[in-house]
């Protein structure tokens, strides 16, 4: 990597927000209750708020919310915006007319291959802080959390009397193949 490259990464990498980055708060466990309300919905309860899920009517759902895959790569163009946001608000800059286009492409299979993001900024936006403000996109913790290929595991049992779960039964366990 060139000196001048690793200069401008070192820059935008923690201090995105004109701060360090809150790592902290993405170090602690966090659960996420699901339930299913009927018909094809699922919803999450996220801290305060409720995610509702719903599949197309093409799969049987009510098209009522996105469907989870779609709020997956939702999650991926809105961090990458919050990261943006950020880095505009640190620096006095104004975010109209910036807009990030998020294309995914699949195998022939219909896994997801790659996902593209497109930042548009308007005419408007210094020239000295283009490269920097794309670099600061591509830091998202979504995408940063996905690199990282955590682990997943699903349990199945009874909760205990008093506790929402108490997981009684290693059902799966999975890593993405390196």
């Amino acid at each position: 990597m060139p000196p001048e490259s690793r200069a401008l990464r070192k820059r935008v990498q923690l201090k995105p927000f004109g701060r360090p980055l809150a790592l902290t708060d993405m170090k602690e466990p966090t659960e996420i209750l699901v339930t299913l309300p009927g018909g094809r919905r699922v919803d999450a309860q996220v801290g305060a708020h409720v995610v509702h899920t719903d599949q197309p009517r093409s799969n049987g759902g009510e098209d009522s919310a996105p469907s989870p895959f779609d709020l997956f790569l939702a999650s991926l163009g809105t961090c990458a915006g919050i990261f943006v946001q950020g880095f505009c608000a640190a620096r006095g800059l104004p975010t109209d007319g910036i807009r990030i286009r998020e294309r995914a492409t699949f195998s022939d299979d219909g896994v997801l291959a790659a996902v593209h993001l497109d930042l548009e900024l308007p005419a408007t936006f210094p020239e000295k802080y283009r490269a920097a403000v794309a670099k600061v996109a591509e830091q998202c913790s979504v995408k940063r959390a996905i690199a990282a290929q955590p682990a997943f595991t699903v349990t199945s049992g009874v909760p205990a009397q008093g506790r929402d779960s108490q997981p009684l039964e290693t059902t799966a366990r999975w890593r993405a193949a390196s």
